[in-house]
């Protein structure tokens, strides 16, 4: 019966997510207020709400392995995402053909950020300041100096939708209430099942809950490569991940026992270590001069897919 409760949640979650994406992006065209990068920051918030609801409701039942484990799992499922869709696409040669002055230095970022968390898991009582880890401080500096180095321009936003701002507002919230209580659901019911079957609630958390939160962006990939918006689809993922450690954040603030990397056990390392060697490829596909053996550029989309299916059977 849990695992019921808990793919019917991943199910309504999934749903939901999409949603708030579309109603998003309706808020974005209608509203005055949003210029191009508060409506990245909403419809880039409205897929990673998933994430934080899960996170946060682990921390309030008390599990902070699920908590961490959800947000890491879900930016290894996300390069996952994207390396198997240029496995697929593997003749169109994606990272090839797009520019490299945005992405490079996002993924960049998301590499010491990442090498940061592991640091702090493997550190026995890593420094805290008011219940935070001190890492945290550092990823919330390192996240808006990424930010603010970018060059953001204001765009032009083509209004596609008939719904009117109210509409579209109303059932942005409606469906982000969706979310909310799913996804408080999938969390409960995965700690449920840690717990009956004997499960790492690690492997529960990065595994099996991150990849029902991260498939919103699935999606949104899959629409991007269909589209061949092959630099689209690589900023999505990139700058989900770099959400996803600010939402981390915010979970720890809200873990009012301590650091809450303190408190995790060595087996989120793994996860994090995972995500270090996954970026590392993703940065290697990314700068590296055109290849025209197909078979060696699939190498490294390749050599992702079969690390995760094997840190996945390691972790279980």
């Amino acid at each position: 019966m849990t695992f019921i409760v808990f793919f019917l949640a991943a199910i309504i979650v999934i749903f939901a997510a999409i949603q708030l994406n579309k109603y998003g992006d309706v808020i974005n065209q209608k509203s005055t207020l949003s210029g191009a990068m508060v409506g990245t920051f909403l419809i880039g918030g409205a897929t990673s709400l998933p994430e934080l609801t899960t996170s946060l409701t682990a921390v309030y039942i008390d599990n902070a392995d699920i908590a961490v484990g959800n947000m890491l799992g879900s930016n290894v499922f996300n390069v996952l995402i994207l390396m198997t869709f240029d496995f697929i696409y593997r003749k169109k040669r994606v990272f090839n053909t797009v520019e490299q002055t945005t992405h490079f230095p996002i993924a960049k970022t998301g590499f010491v950020m990442t090498s940061l968390l592991v640091i702090a898991i493997l550190w026995d009582n890593s420094p805290s300041f008011f219940h935070i880890g001190f890492e945290m401080y550092l990823l919330i500096i390192l996240y808006l100096f990424v930010v603010k180095k970018l060059d953001y321009e204001e765009e032009d936003i083509e209004v596609t939708s008939d719904l009117t701002l109210k509409q579209g507002v109303i059932r942005f919230i409606s469906a982000a209430i969706v979310v909310f209580l799913a996804g408080s659901t999938l969390t409960i019911s995965g700690d449920k099942i840690a717990e009956q079957t004997g499960m790492n609630s690690s492997f529960v958390g990065s595994f099996l809950i991150a990849a029902a939160t991260s498939l919103p962006e699935l999606v949104t990939v899959l629409a991007a490569f269909q589209m061949a918006k092959y630099s689209l689809a690589i900023g999505a993922i990139l700058g989900s991940n770099l959400y996803n450690l600010q939402l981390l954040v915010i979970t720890d603030i809200f873990h009012q026992k301590g650091a809450i990397l303190n408190m995790t056990s060595l087996s989120n390392a793994m996860t994090a270590l995972l995500g270090l060697m996954m970026i590392f490829l993703t940065i290697y596909a990314l700068q590296r001069p055109l290849v025209k053996n197909v078979f060696i550029y699939a190498l490294p989309s390749a050599t992702t897919i079969v690390l995760y299916f094997i840190a996945t059977y390691i972790m279980f």
